[in-house]
């Protein structure tokens, strides 16, 4: 019987020795093409990141799977194999919130892979300097989490940089509480203010006395956790791994569904997908005009252009005076969505795309 059982294994252990040399040579001879389009890419002075591109690629992989293998776990597979595409023509340099195990850090890995290098940076201003000045080749910041909303530093930074948004991350959030201390003895609450205002009930109702302090990042508020009893994060499972400290409570956040949108900044234009899969952002500021923002509207909903979100921000220009931060659904090379563009300037004061990038989920 055992004979029998190990020859079955032998068989079967056989076909997958056979099946993973041709999917290793198949694999090198992908690199070896995606080597030969990375030269002419540096001949041309265009980005090793192509976005759009690879939008395609993951769009395609899973329309060809027909087998058991899940569509995310392939495209998972293929970001690691672009991944390691890309460093072998330049190894890109990602800067982000940090430090080290960040849900920005993690938003990075999903839309980049393991195999480039990663800066992590103290603030999300220093994020865009960072790029701006070269040291980086791309960014990745928050920009709204579905319980808490929109991270206002990040949207004043796009207003006023050069760099465009190149694509979007999607980055489920579970927090857990973590600290070396039992519940009953933390007496301070350490997190990123979004990471504490989306476990707000979970906090109020299980920690009512504890002082809940704003810190620069989940990560760094586990560090601090772990040089004092008394103190505890809001973080990742992954933060409390890396730095070694327990996890007292997992998903202590109010919304299960909780899920945080990151954008990639860079001076990558991501060119046009069509066939409503790109996404474009822009931000204008009203003409003191009557019905100055009904006319603003007006000019994409005459061209049926789809607005995803608008949202208003102080532009700190003067008092009483607002930014309008506005998604939609199309390319800013769209002719109806430069149309409205062209409208947009008759109304506005002031009017900026952010960028246009695919429209997909990381």
């Amino acid at each position: 019987m055992a004979e029998e059982l190990e020859e079955q294994l032998r068989s079967h252990r056989d076909a997958i020795d056979t099946i993973d040399r041709e999917v290793v040579r198949l694999l090198n001879e992908r690199v070896r093409e995606a080597g030969a389009i990375g030269k002419i890419k540096h001949e041309n002075g265009a980005p090793y990141y192509d976005p759009s591109r690879e939008a395609q690629v993951m769009e395609k992989i899973a329309e060809l799977n027909a087998g058991s293998l899940k569509s995310s776990a392939l495209r998972a597979i293929y970001r690691e194999v672009i991944s390691a595409s890309i460093a072998l023509e330049k190894k890109l340099v990602i800067a982000y919130l940090g430090p080290e195990a960040t849900y920005t850090h993690q938003a990075a890995v999903r839309n980049f892979g393991v195999s480039l290098d990663y800066c992590p940076m103290k603030t999300i201003g220093d994020v865009f300097t960072e790029v701006e000045r070269d040291e980086a080749d791309y960014g990745v910041i928050p920009i709204e989490n579905s319980t808490e909303g929109a991270v206002f530093h990040s949207m004043d930074m796009l207003v006023d940089s050069s760099l465009s948004i190149c694509s979007q991350v999607y980055l489920a959030i579970e927090h857990c509480l973590i600290s070396q201390s039992p519940l009953s003895e933390i007496k301070e609450v350490h997190s990123k203010d979004q990471a504490l205002g989306q476990c707000r009930g979970w906090l109020r109702r299980n920690l009512p006395e504890a002082q809940l302090v704003d810190t620069s990042s989940t990560a760094h508020a586990v560090k601090l956790a772990k040089s004092s009893r008394a103190v505890g994060a809001v973080a990742s499972e992954l933060a409390a791994e890396l730095y070694d400290l327990p996890v007292v409570q997992r998903g202590i956040q109010d919304k299960t569904d909780n899920v945080t949108r990151f954008l990639v900044i860079g001076k990558t234009k991501a060119q046009a997908l069509g066939k409503g899969k790109d996404k474009t952002s822009l931000v204008f500021s009203l003409k003191d005009e009557v019905g100055a923002l009904e006319k603003v509207l007006e000019a994409f909903a005459s061209r049926a252009i789809n607005l995803s979100k608008i949202e208003s921000r102080p532009s700190r220009q003067k008092a009483w005076d607002y930014y309008f931060f506005i998604d939609l659904i199309g390319h800013r090379d769209d002719a109806e969505v430069q149309a409205a563009f062209d409208e947009l300037e008759r109304h506005c004061s002031f009017v900026k795309c952010l960028g246009s990038y695919p429209n997909c989920e990381r």
